[in-house]
């Protein structure tokens, strides 16, 4: 991926030359300022941000680079965020293999093989990451500008660096997004949630009585970033899925003290070794919930080496209640997801995870409803078909014809299609985010489905209205006429969402604007 500026250089150069990268020159201490200013400009819509004089680390500090949608989709080496469907619906084929029924199909999965072929991870036999190398007691944390983005954090932290491990019977190894909470000049604590892949090798590590090796990637190109926050079932290394989604494979490097492998790229590694038990309290810190979050045992991390690039640049960012960067890659993902989610849930038409319901608590599904029930087995099979949606705790079905994405049209079905007593599925106290303060009991939670769907046979005991709607010549004869009557200047015949709030593509295309001015 180091082809073509697939790089964290690469990428900030391209945001350069299309006006969405603002130099910082002024010193800026990353202890609560950085991520201030940073967080105005991110809620403005504005460009991503180097910050060129950081107090006290010789390090400009990238943030703000996956800011808005379109930057995203350009991290994905994409133009229109309509591309990453198509993505989607590779990734599909390969969630739930099935053989092809045509000549069409046969070649789609011709196509498939040739881009996993060509998504094979290489050797850097010299790589970028390893211009400098530091080891013992030259490994010093202290150099690195990481920041403490909000008044109650308890330290300095790491929020984008991969975090890479491996099986330690398979070899097979896990990359992450994981948050690192600085604990001395050679420690660190890392918190994980017990489902994840790192923490599957730890246990592993403990039952075999050895240490497990780890290695921190910093300053990767995005799109990296997004492959390893994707964490949908594919039975593919992280490397050769991260290739998939850039469409050329990962150029790897090997570490210098663990058996483990890097991006060769990285502008900064730092490697180190976890002993099972070992744990320091990490936390406390705020959270993409919009809260802090408490203090729990973390295992703790031994940096042994850091390697890094010739003048290097960190990239990071920071939690906190949309808008942020993650609802940004959630709203990406949302496309990539799609065709997968069709695919194992037939009777979906299209799904949304609203970034005010931070993209993932609540999401709205329209389904092509044919029999009685049909909403609530959508609901339940939506909760269990991959893992991001097991914390998912608000699901509203509606009908294929309501735009999912106009807030206008879901608060109306759910206003005019829902009798709370029917319509209302509650599953009570399932395995649930530890993040959510919501819950009686943290790490356990019920799940809300809305049955906002037209009632069908034996659901409903009466007959229901007809839904008003005009004809579709009708509609086109006022669309051609609108001119004509004098209105043009009230900017089309739809309604204008700003009398009802914003919709989530009006809203989008807002910010879009207001970042091209601030550029």
């Amino acid at each position: 991926m180091a082809q073509q500026g697939r790089d964290l250089r690469g990428f900030l150069d391209l945001l350069e030359r299309r006006g969405q990268l603002r130099r910082i020159k002024a010193p800026v201490d990353p202890d609560l300022e950085l991520t201030a200013i940073a967080d105005r400009v991110l809620a403005m819509g504005g460009p991503a941000l180097l910050f060129e004089n950081v107090i006290g680390s010789s390090m400009p500090v990238a943030v703000n680079l996956l800011g808005t949608v379109q930057r995203v989709v350009w991290s994905m080496g994409m133009e229109r965020a309509e591309e990453l469907e198509v993505l989607g619906a590779k990734l599909a084929l390969l969630q739930q293999p099935r053989p092809p029924k045509g000549l069409g199909e046969l070649k789609s999965y011709g196509g498939l093989a040739w881009d996993l072929l060509r998504a094979f991870p290489d050797l850097d036999l010299t790589p970028p990451c390893r211009q400098q190398v530091f080891r013992g007691e030259a490994v010093n944390l202290d150099a690195l500008p990481l920041l403490r983005p909000w008044p109650g954090d308890a330290g300095r932290i790491i929020t984008l660096g991969l975090v890479i491990t491996k099986d330690p019977e398979t070899g097979t190894p896990n990359v992450g997004v994981y948050r690192l909470q600085q604990q001395s000049i050679n420690t660190m604590t890392v918190h994980w949630l017990s489902v994840r892949g790192g923490a599957r090798h730890l246990r592993k590590a403990a039952a075999l009585g050895q240490p497990l090796e780890i290695a921190i990637a910093i300053g990767v190109h995005p799109l990296l970033v997004m492959a390893a926050a994707t964490p949908i079932p594919v039975q593919l290394s992280e490397w050769l899925f991260a290739g998939l989604y850039g469409g050329e494979g990962v150029r790897l490097a090997k570490c210098k003290t663990v058996n483990l492998k890097v991006p060769s790229h990285s502008e900064v590694v730092l490697e180190g070794t976890i002993t099972p038990g070992e744990e320091l309290a990490d936390g406390r810190f705020g959270d993409h919930m919009g809260f802090y979050g408490g203090v729990e045992d973390s295992p703790l991390v031994r940096i042994q080496c850091i390697t890094q690039r010739r003048n290097p640049i960190y990239f990071t960012t920071f939690s906190g209640r949309p808008p942020k960067e993650d609802a940004m890659l959630a709203i990406a993902l949302n496309r990539i997801y799609t065709p997968i989610l069709r695919q194992q849930i037939p009777e979906i038409v299209d799904f949304f995870l609203p970034m005010e319901g931070l993209s993932y608590k609540l999401a709205v599904i329209a389904i092509d409803k044919a029999y009685p029930g049909q909403a609530k087995r959508a609901a339940m099979a939506f909760w269990t078909a991959l893992p991001q949606f097991t914390y998912t705790k608000f699901v509203v079905v509606v009908d294929k014809a309501i735009n999912i994405r106009d807030p206008r049209q879901v608060i109306w079905a759910i206003s005019a299609l829902v009798d709370p007593q029917r319509d209302l599925f509650v599953l009570e106290d399932t395995p649930f985010d530890t993040l959510d303060f919501a819950s009686e009991r943290l790490g356990l939670g019920g799940r809300l489905a809305i049955d906002a769907t037209t009632k069908v046979g034996p659901e409903k005991r009466h007959g229901w209205g007809e839904p008003l709607r005009r004809s579709a010549e009708l509609e086109a004869r006022v669309d051609r006429r609108w001119a004509e009557l004098g209105l043009a200047d009230l900017g089309g015949s739809e309604p204008d969402p700003s009398l009802f709030g914003y919709s989530i593509e009006h809203l989008l295309s807002r910010l879009a604007a207001l970042s091209g001015r601030a550029a």
